[in-house]
């Protein structure tokens, strides 16, 4: 097997007894990195410590990773342009926090009859947050629902816009 010495040196090829030996001596384990190579590749390492630090690394790349959530606004064809506000300013915060939005309209009864009304409602809303959302999926019905997906736009202009409404209050 191929070896690697504790100060990451490279001992060469020796037979199994001696990287055993040699692991002894330093006190430390000798742990097989790639078995499918030829010949084996083995180190002289803790053990302990080699776990440690991989776990470390596995949740700190887990941490920079972003998850996309996808919220959801509910309406009916008869909501009111005041509780559409509501519902559209809690859209605003999720798009630029960098969720999705799924906006959901459900008939009930014969509602259903004038699905024009609930496209013209979710266009209206798809028009307000234009600035900072993008259509990821256009109004489609299924069933007794009708519903679209917003998505954020680019971040990199998000990034760019917040600091330019925080710096003209300063300048005035």
């Amino acid at each position: 097997m191929r070896l690697i010495g504790p100060q990451n040196e490279n001992i060469g090829v020796v037979p199994i007894q001696k990287a055993l030996q040699i692991a002894r001596e330093a006190e430390l384990d000798l742990v097989e990195v790639a078995p499918n190579s030829d010949p084996p590749v083995c180190r002289v390492m803790d053990f302990g410590k080699f776990l440690y630090e991989r776990t470390k690394k596995e949740k700190e790349a887990r941490k920079s990773q972003t998850k996309i959530e996808v919220k959801e606004i509910r309406l009916r064809p008869k909501t009111n342009e005041h509780h559409r506000g509501f519902k559209t300013r809690d859209a605003r915060r999720w798009l630029t926090e960098g969720n999705k939005v799924k906006v959901t309209i459900r008939f009930r009864g014969r509602e259903i009859t004038y699905p024009e009304i609930a496209l013209e409602d979710l266009k209206e809303i798809a028009e307000e947050l234009a600035d900072i959302a993008t259509i990821e999926q256009a109004p489609n019905i299924e069933g007794r629902t009708m519903g679209m997906v917003l998505a954020p736009s680019r971040p990199g202009k998000k990034k760019a816009a917040e600091p330019e409404k925080t710096e003209q209050p300063k300048e005035s």
